[in-house]
């Protein structure tokens, strides 16, 4: 049986308490919308888009509260078929919440997903610089130290005749 210390928090609950006012702040949405929003968004649009901001509405008169504007950036044309999937979009984000925080959702074009930039294998030495590398690693004995050596040494001779 295990004792939960009271005075002990999850590192999460920490960040979530120092991060949540400032996105309360900045953008009016909460890591909680953030992190669930691939699960919001479903597997159609999980991976094009990304939750910006919310532009909470001020109060009626009487002081009521009034939904929001959730702006989402989305890739390129997948911004067609997000907006004709709005209201259920709009309906699975008020679940969410609990309440009918969003009544409109503004659509932005940008980039999403951050572009994964793919190490190119530089081209093999030739002539004067391939014998020069090879003179320098007569000495390595070790199979995997003189490859790692090796790409290193064309990688880096190989910028200079550039």
């Amino acid at each position: 049986m295990s004792y939960r210390r009271k005075d002990v928090k999850q590192i999460s609950e920490l960040a979530n308490g120092l991060i949540d006012p400032v996105l309360a702040r900045r953008a009016g949405i909460n890591t909680a919308l953030l992190g669930s929003w691939s699960e919001i968004a479903g597997e159609d649009f999980a991976d094009c888009t990304r939750p910006e901001k919310i532009a909470w509405a001020r109060g009626g008169d009487d002081g009521s509260f009034r939904p929001g504007v959730l702006t989402i950036a989305c890739e390129g044309a997948r911004a067609l078929f997000l907006t004709h999937a709005q209201g259920e979009l709009i309906q699975r984000i008020n679940s969410f919440f609990g309440f009918a925080a969003i009544h409109q959702i503004r659509i932005v074009q940008k980039p999403v997903s951050q572009a994964v930039r793919r190490s190119r294998t530089p081209q093999p030495l030739k002539g004067e610089a391939a014998r020069k590398l090879k003179g320098m690693m007569e000495g390595i004995e070790g199979d995997k130290l003189r490859q790692a050596i090796e790409r290193l040494g064309t990688a880096v001779m190989g910028k200079r005749g550039r």
